[in-house]
């Protein structure tokens, strides 16, 4: 029988959709959220995740680029996954090799256009908002050493009005992040879908084996390989 993956979440702000997976993958058979980690003190996401009763810790960024105090962390809790939501400092080249094709970030915008350093919370929506962009959504890909460069994973898009306000832009792209939760574990994507159609259901199944089907009117869940 396989071992469940051990998810550990970044967050540096508020956790907000580090708290959207905590409810996700509460009691789940296949998946569990085991640690949180923040590079700021403050974070209201550690607030959320004593909530849930996830372990967190913070670190410094002295701990972060010259020491391996955080990947510690990591094998003591026997993390096997790592989900980057909210989290605004580059990955150092140490946790990339030890955790290659492991590390997915939760990116508030399409990316490659609105990606980079810099590139990130609200600095994504002014962005968007002076493009006078019609859409907005999120990015889930794989990261590597560089800012929101590495493979795509998944993309969903929302409308918007090119008059709008930035927070109003901000919460869209929010809303959009809660369509599909992604987790790559050992050749596996087990994906979770809310207000799916026809068409994204065929997007995301695409070349792919199908290995178990679960669904509601309003949410699927597929294992696909």
């Amino acid at each position: 029988m396989q071992s469940k993956a051990r998810i550990a979440i970044f967050a540096s702000g508020s956790g907000t959709n580090a708290e959207e997976i905590f409810k996700r993958f509460k009691d789940h058979p296949a998946i569990e959220v085991v640690l949180l980690l923040s590079n700021n003190p403050g974070a209201y996401a550690l607030v959320r995740a004593k909530k849930f009763g996830v372990p967190s810790k913070t670190f410094t960024r002295q701990q972060w680029r010259e020491t391996h105090d955080v990947l510690g962390w990591l094998r003591e809790a026997a993390v096997t996954h790592i989900v980057l939501a909210g989290f605004l400092w580059l990955v150092p080249s140490y946790l990339v090799q030890a955790y290659p094709h492991r590390i997915i970030n939760i990116h508030p915008a399409l990316l490659p256009k609105y990606g980079g350093k810099g590139m990130y919370g609200a600095n994504v929506h002014e962005a968007v908002k002076a493009a006078r962009e019609t859409e907005t959504g999120i990015t889930i890909h794989l990261v590597n050493e560089r800012y929101d460069d590495g493979a795509i994973l998944f993309q969903t898009s929302c409308a918007i009005n090119p008059d709008d306000w930035a927070e109003k832009i901000e919460k869209l792209a929010l809303e959009a992040s809660s369509f599909v939760d992604v987790q790559v574990t050992k050749g596996l994507s087990l994906l979770t879908v809310r207000h799916y159609t026809k068409e994204v259901f065929e997007k995301l199944t695409e070349g792919k084996k199908i290995l178990l089907r679960q669904q509601t009117p309003e949410t699927i869940q597929l294992l696909l390989q």
